[in-house]
This record gives structure tokens, C-alpha cells and sequence, in this order.
């Protein structure tokens, strides 16, 4: 397999992005510095955002953050206009730019016949004359689910004013649903207007977004669990630290990364949720310790299909190609979970995803096929040596993780399918499952190879040697069988196949030559 890699350009992306990341907006505020304005059919569009919202809970003794007041705020939303077009305007004219918000169910109502191949947004003359709009503005129609929907604001640029400012407003929510917020101006005058303040978007139980709010406590209960697991692992460590090997070394690393990760998700979470400002610093962390975690976890799972330290001592000419697959996909994620989590505002993901996507679920494949490759030799290895114990071990770590790889593969065909049959974010409340089911997953996995490499007085006898070919294996399976009384013959037929038996395990001999070979 031919590799070419060149480490200086990836880590100059990752740090660009951070960079950048650190100075993006962020959380439930929204905040339009300086955007422009995009030409959509007859119309000048800038979307402003798109959240689900809970509606609100009236109760004047409730304890939730402003009694569970749900809503949508602006604050200092300015519009400017370049001087020329404003300089050829006379003192009479005037020129509207509108925000309007409107439910997700409720996108139908919004524009009127095509234009241009597209919707028309814009009342044009000809539907100005029918009566049925005002030419120059949104073409809207009320919500037949939600009074007084789809809600219009206005402001005017009057005369030669270069700045029209947006009255602050408050938006409240009383019906649940995914809401979405869309600046447009008619007038082709306006090429090159620029916006600049923010909204402020917040639900009954604070300013999480509603597809992320049910994530707070997910990760809650995952923190609970990676710690009921490092107990366990924990006090098994601590009791047989003297049988400890080298790969229940990197078991242990893993854990504690997991325990880190969730911890900091769920205090990133909790503090958005209360602050309504996503804290940069720990969502930098909490992306980074799981881009660690996830290629540690890999790369522990590779080496051990490839029998490091139970069936080999070491990888010999494989170490290379390992450590540059795992530097790889570290890079490759670290990307992916910035741009994703580091200024994420919307419950709608950016197309720069899609393309950072790709590099990972290929990195993913290789992964998953040299661990199946590398596991059917270490197979066909232990049961030409007669390992069985070890053997049993790694016939139940290849099920895991072949149960593993098919759920893995169903869950993908179900999020294309939910992805694919939910383009508008209709099923935002239940959207939160697909990320947690990858955390659901890994952990579960996490437990299998805890569970078959355990810390224990025994853990030892699961490592590679080189002395007369594990004997412990022969034992554990002759221990069941009765002794009685071996004739001479068989006696000397067994010391035979035990010289011979020592013999092929020599380290130096087979094991190594095919190190090199590799």
C-alpha cells in the first residue's frame, strides 16, 4: 500500500482554521459583521438564521431562565448602502429592506410565481396591479397553524440616508417548531448593502439550540458511565499493576480521554445553555481530546488485530505505516469537529462539511480493512499454534467487532435516509440520536475490549512470549481432563512434539521473518 504524506500542510490548515474559528461568531447569538447580500431570483437574500425552538412555558413561578420565556430578539441591526447609490437618490425616495421569520411548516406561504427558473420573493408590477402585493416587498401569505405567521419587520433607507436601522424587536414563540430568519431587499439599488448587528435566539430552558439541548444531557450520562467503567478499570489496574501490559496501558489511556471529552462537553453545553455564549476554549478542547481519543482507539484496536504483544513482540516494518494513518485521520477529524462545533449557530449544518466529511469515512474504510485483514492472520496464527485461549479471546473480538461494523453500516444507511428525507429539518427535536449513537457505539466497544483484557492475575499469560511456545494454553485445556497414567510411548512422543513445538516459536525465527516480510 503506497502512502504519501506530507505533514507540514495539514498542520498549517489545522492551525489557520483555529485562527479563524476563534474569531467566528458563535452560540445563540447571531452576528452579521459586515455580511452581503446573495441575488436569488428577483430577490436579494441574506439568511439570518434557522433554529428549533421550543415554545414558550407561561408560568410566573417557574424556574426556568426568564420564567420559560421562549423567543427570538434583535438587537442593533443596521443596514448600510454604498455612498454612490446613495448619492443618486432624491430627498422623496425610499427604499425598504425586510426581515421576516416563519416556521418551517409554513415555507409554502413565502414567494409567489417563478422567476427566473426560480420562486419570485418579490411582488413584481404585474402582481402589484393585481392587488395582491406591494411592489418592492416580501410576497407572503398568513400561516393557516399559527396566527399572525409569517412576521414581517421593515426598515427604510429614506432619501440619500446611507444607514436604515431595524427597530429592536422580541419575537415570541408560543408554537414549537424549526424557525427561520431571512433579510431581503427588491431593489437592485441596493447591490452591495451590508449588514452588521445580531439576534439573539433562546429557548424555554435556555440558549441552546433545540437540536443541541437534549445533547446536555446525554453527555451528562455518558460522563456517569465512562466513570462507572474507569472505576472498574481503575481498581483492576491498581490491583494487578505488577501483570499489566503494554496494551492495557493504551486501554487506560483511552478511558481516561473519554472521561475528559465528555466532562468538557457537557460543561461546554452547560455553559452555552446559560450564558447564551459558546465558550471557545473548552469547545476547542472537547473537539481535540475526542479527535485524540478516536485515533488512539483505532490505532489500539489495529495494532492489537495485528497480535502486538500476544502474538508478536513487536510491529517492525508496520510501526511507519501506523503512525502516519493515525497522524492522518487525527488531522483529518481535528478539521471535521472544528468547523462543525467551533462557531457553530444554526441547527442547519454548513456544505463545507460534506467535503471534510469524506477524507474521515475513507480514513474510517482503510482502517476497518487492515484490522479485518490483520485479524484473519493472527487467527490462522493462533490456531496453527494451538493458542486456544488466546484464540477464544480474539474470536470474540473479531464478533464485537464485526457486530460493531454491520450496526455501524445500518445506522449510515439510516442517517442518508433521514438526512435525505428531512431537507428542511422538519425532525429537528429527534435529530440529536445520530450524533449519540456514535458515542452509544464506541463506548460499547470500549466495554467488549475491556471486558476480554481485563487486568488480572493471568494478564501476563496473554502476552507474547517466547518461551516454550505459551504452555499455559496446553494446561488451561488439559486441566479439564482427568490425569491418569501416561504410558512410556506416549510420553516420549509428547516431549517430541513439545521440542518441535519450541522449536517453531522461536522469536527470532518465525515471527520476525514475517515482521519483515510485512
Amino acid at each position: 500500500m503506497a502512502w504519501h504524506y506530507r505533514s507540514s500542510s495539514p498542520a498549517w490548515v489545522v492551525i489557520l482554521l483555529v485562527l479563524l474559528l476563534f474569531f467566528a461568531a458563535d452560540a445563540s447569538v447571531h452576528d452579521y459583521t459586515g455580511e452581503k447580500f446573495a441575488a436569488k431570483g428577483n430577490a436579494f437574500v441574506l439568511h439570518g438564521g434557522s433554529e428549533g425552538l421550543y415554545a414558550s412555558v407561561p408560568s410566573t413561578n417557574s424556574t426556568l431562565p426568564d420564567n420559560g420565556d421562549s423567543s427570538i430578539r434583535f438587537e442593533k441591526i443596521i443596514f448600510t448602502r454604498p455612498e454612490e447609490e446613495a448619492s443618486l437618490k432624491k430627498d422623496s425616495d425610499k427604499v425598504i429592506v425586510q426581515a421576516i421569520v416563519f416556521e418551517v411548516e409554513d415555507r409554502d406561504t413565502i414567494g409567489g410565481s417563478a422567476y427566473g427558473g426560480q420562486k419570485a420573493v418579490c411582488c413584481t408590477p404585474d402582481l402589484a396591479k393585481l392587488g395582491v402585493c406591494i411592489e418592492g416587498t416580501i410576497i407572503y401569505r398568513a400561516s393557516t397553524r399559527n396566527p399572525n405567521w409569517p412576521q414581517v419587520f421593515t426598515a427604510s433607507f429614506e432619501g440619500r440616508a446611507l444607514v436604515a436601522t431595524l427597530a429592536p424587536e422580541t419575537i415570541h414563540i408560543t408554537r414549537t417548531g424549526m424557525y427561520n430568519l431571512y433579510f431581503i431587499h427588491c431593489d437592485p439599488s441596493l447591490d452591495g448593502l451590508v449588514i452588521d448587528g445580531k439576534t439573539i435566539w433562546k429557548n424555554p430552558t435556555g440558549y441552546l439550540p433545540g437540536r443541541m439541548a437534549p445533547l446536555m444531557n446525554f453527555f451528562g450520562f455518558m460522563s456517569l458511565a465512562f466513570v462507572v467503567l474507569g472505576l472498574f478499570w481503575f481498581s483492576q489496574y491498581a490491583r494487578f499493576w505488577r501483570e499489566v501490559m503494554p496494551l492495557q496501558n493504551c486501554v487506560t489511556l483511552v478511558i481516561a480521554l473519554g472521561m475528559f471529552e465528555m466532562a468538557l462537553w457537557y460543561f461546554e453545553y452547560a455553559e452555552f445553555n446559560e450564558t447564551g455564549i459558546r465558550p471557545r476554549g473548552i469547545t476547542f478542547w472537547a473537539v481535540t481530546f475526542g479527535a485524540i481519543k478516536r485515533t488512539i482507539a483505532r490505532v489500539l484496536i489495529l495494532v492489537v488485530s495485528m497480535g502486538f504483544g500476544v502474538v508478536r513482540p513487536t510491529l517492525g516494518g508496520l510501526t511507519s505505516k501506523v503512525m502516519m494513518l493515525g497522524t492522518t485521520f487525527f488531522l483529518a477529524s481535528e478539521v471535521l469537529e472544528l468547523v462543525e462545533n467551533v462557531g457553530a449557530v444554526s441547527d442547519l449544518s454548513g456544505k463545507a462539511r460534506l467535503f471534510l466529511v469524506l477524507p474521515v469515512a475513507l480514513l474510517d474504510a482503510f482502517f476497518i480493512l487492515w484490522i479485518f485483514r490483520s485479524l484473519a492472520k493472527t487467527l490462522d496464527k493462533l490456531q496453527s499454534r494451538r493458542l486456544m485461549v488466546k484464540l477464544d479471546i480474539y474470536r470474540k473480538f473479531t464478533n464485537a467487532l464485526a457486530v460493531a461494523v454491520l450496526v455501524s453500516v445500518g445506522w449510515i444507511c439510516y442517517e442518508l435516509y433521514f438526512k435525505s428525507t428531512d431537507v428542511y429539518n422538519g425532525r429537528w427535536q429527534s435529530a440529536w440520536i445520530i450524533p449519540a449513537f456514535w458515542h452509544v457505539l464506541s463506548f460499547s466497544l470500549l466495554c467488549v475490549i475491556c471486558a476480554l483484557w481485563a487486568p488480572s492475575q493471568n494478564s501476563m499469560r496473554y502476552a507474547y512470549s517466547g518461551d516454550a511456545n505459551e504452555d499455559f494454553d496446553r494446561e488451561s485445556s488439559l486441566s479439564l481432563i482427568k490425569p491418569g497414567p501416561i504410558p512410556s510411548n506416549d510420553i516420549q512422543k509428547l516431549d517430541t512434539e513439545r521440542t518441535s513445538s519450541l522449536n517453531s516459536s522461536d522469536p527470532h525465527n518465525g515471527d520476525i521473518e514475517e515482521d519483515k516480510r510485512e
